[in-house]
C-alpha cells in the first residue's frame, strides 16, 4: 500500500470516528501505524481547570487502555506539572515530550519517571491544537517503535494529519452538544439542535432538516440557490465552496473535511460550519447518494439536558432529576429555587444528596458527568452509575470512568 493511500485510509477512519465514537480506536491504530508510534493519547477540553476535559483516550495499536487512562487520570493528573506548559504551547506546534519537563523534574517527576515509562512516551512529542468553543486539543504521541526516531517524513506526515484531528474533534463536538453522537445520517435529519445538510456527489442538496430548512429560508448564514449550497454574505461564499468541493469524492480519492465560521446577515453571533465527506464504511447513511454532510452549530447556543434522560440514567427521583439538570446547565441553587418554586433549602438538600448518590462533591463534576451521558447511547443505569461511583470519579474526568463498564 502506497503512503497516499495509507494516509487516505486514516482520513475515512476519522471521518467515521466522528460520528461512531467508538472508531477512533481504529482510527488511531491507522495512525500509529503511518507515523512509527507505539500509541498516543488524545483529549480535548477548555482548559481552564484540571477537571474540564470532554474527551480523553489512551490507544496503542488499535487497542484502547482503560487501565492507563484510569491510571493517569486517577493518580498522575492532579500532580502532572506539564500541564501548565502544554496549554501554553502555541497553536500547532510539535515539542518532544522530554522538553516539556526540567531537570529536576527529570529526577524526581512520578509523571516523568513512571507513568510516561509505562506508556512508553517518554521519548514522544506533543502538539496542542486550537480547538471548539475555546477549547484545548491535546495530542501526546508515544515514543518511536524503531531507533529510527521522529524522521522528517515521520514529522512530516504528523503535520499533513494535525488539520484532520482538529476537525474530527470539532465535528464530534458539534454532534455532541446537538445530542447527536453516533446518530445514523438518517437519524441526524430529525435533530432540533443542529443545521444538517446532505449533499449529493456532485455537491447538490438532496436533504435538509427542519433546524437547516429554517436557516436556509431565511438566508442566515445559508442560503439554497438552485440546488446548490450557498453562504449568505457573497465574501464568504467561495471558501465555502472549496470546503464542499474538497469534501465530496473525486477521480483522486475520498474527500477531506473540513470547517468555517459563517457570518449572519441579521445577527452578531457567527455560526460554524463542519463539512465532512460520507464515506460507506462506517456510516450508516440509511440513504444512497450521500456525498457529504454538512453540520451547522451555533457555537453559543447551549444544548438543553433533558431532566428525564438524567434520571432514567442516573437512578435519580423525578424531583432530583430536575435539579440535576438544571445544575448540570450551570444555573445556581438559588436560580433554581425561583424557577421551580421550590425554597432554597429544598433545592440545597436535593442536590446534597444527588452529590452524595452520585460520588461527586462539586457542581462542574455534576455537570461533566450529566454531559458524559450524550457519549454513552443506549447505556443503562447500572453502567452510568457503576463508573459514578467507582475509583476516580472523584480525582478525574467522569466521562472516561464512564465507559470503562461497556
Amino acid at each position: 500500500m502506497s503512503r497516499q493511500d495509507a494516509f487516505e485510509r486514516i482520513l475515512q477512519s476519522l471521518h467515521a470516528a466522528a460520528f461512531a465514537d467508538a472508531r477512533w480506536t481504529a482510527a488511531s491504530g491507522l495512525i500509529d501505524e503511518a507515523i512509527g508510534a507505539h500509541g498516543s493519547l488524545l483529549a480535548y477540553g477548555d482548559g481552564a481547570t484540571r477537571d474540564d476535559v470532554f474527551f480523553a483516550r489512551i490507544c496503542a495499536r488499535g487497542e484502547r487502555h482503560r487501565e492507563l487512562e484510569r491510571a493517569y487520570y486517577g493518580a498522575y493528573y492532579p500532580i502532572d506539572e506539564r500541564l501548565p506548559r502544554i496549554r501554553n504551547l502555541p497553536d500547532g506546534r510539535l515539542t518532544p515530550t522530554p522538553a516539556l519537563s526540567t531537570e529536576a523534574e527529570k529526577k524526581t517527576s512520578p509523571v516523568y519517571n513512571e507513568l510516561l515509562p509505562r506508556v512508553r512516551a517518554r521519548d514522544g512529542l506533543v502538539v496542542r491544537l486550537d480547538g471548539p468553543d475555546a477549547s484545548r486539543i491535546v495530542w501526546s504521541i508515544g515514543d518511536p517503535v524503531d531507533r529510527d526516531g521522529w524522521t522528517s517524513e515521520r514529522v512530516a506526515t504528523i503535520r499533513r494529519l494535525l488539520p484532520h484531528l482538529r476537525h474530527f474533534v470539532a465535528v464530534r463536538h458539534g454532534l455532541l452538544k446537538a445530542g447527536a453522537l453516533g446518530a445514523s445520517l438518517l437519524d441526524l435529519l430529525d435533530n432540533v439542535r443542529a443545521g444538517v445538510v446532505q449533499l449529493d456527489r456532485r455537491g447538490r442538496v438532496i436533504a435538509v432538516n427542519g433546524r437547516a430548512l429554517a436557516l436556509l429560508r431565511r438566508s442566515d448564514a445559508l442560503r439554497d440557490e438552485d440546488g446548490r449550497l450557498r453562504a449568505a454574505l457573497p465574501g464568504e461564499d467561495a471558501a465555502l465552496q472549496r470546503l464542499i468541493a474538497r469534501a465530496l469524492p473525486s477521480r483522486d480519492g475520498p474527500g477531506v473535511g473540513g470547517s468555517m465560521p459563517l457570518g449572519r446577515p441579521e445577527a452578531r453571533s457567527r455560526l460554524v460550519v463542519h463539512v465532512s465527506p460520507v464515506h460507506g464504511e462506517g456510516v450508516e447513511s440509511g440513504r444512497g447518494g450521500v456525498g457529504a454532510l454538512v453540520l451547522v452549530v451555533d457555537p453559543a447556543e447551549r444544548a438543553p439536558v433533558d431532566p428525564e434522560r438524567v434520571g432514567e440514567a442516573l437512578g435519580l427521583t423525578p424531583a432530583e432529576s430536575r435539579v440535576a439538570a438544571a445544575l448540570a446547565e450551570g444555573r445556581t441553587i438559588d436560580e433554581i429555587a425561583a424557577a421551580s418554586g421550590r425554597s432554597r433549602n429544598t433545592v440545597k438538600w436535593h442536590t446534597q444528596h444527588i452529590y452524595a448518590e452520585l460520588g461527586v462533591s462539586r457542581q462542574i463534576e455534576l455537570a461533566q458527568l450529566v454531559a458524559s451521558l450524550a457519549d454513552l447511547p443506549g447505556r443503562g443505569a447500572e453502567a452510568i452509575r457503576g463508573g459514578a461511583s467507582g475509583a476516580g470519579v472523584r480525582t478525574g474526568p467522569p466521562q472516561i470512568f464512564c465507559k470503562t463498564h461497556t
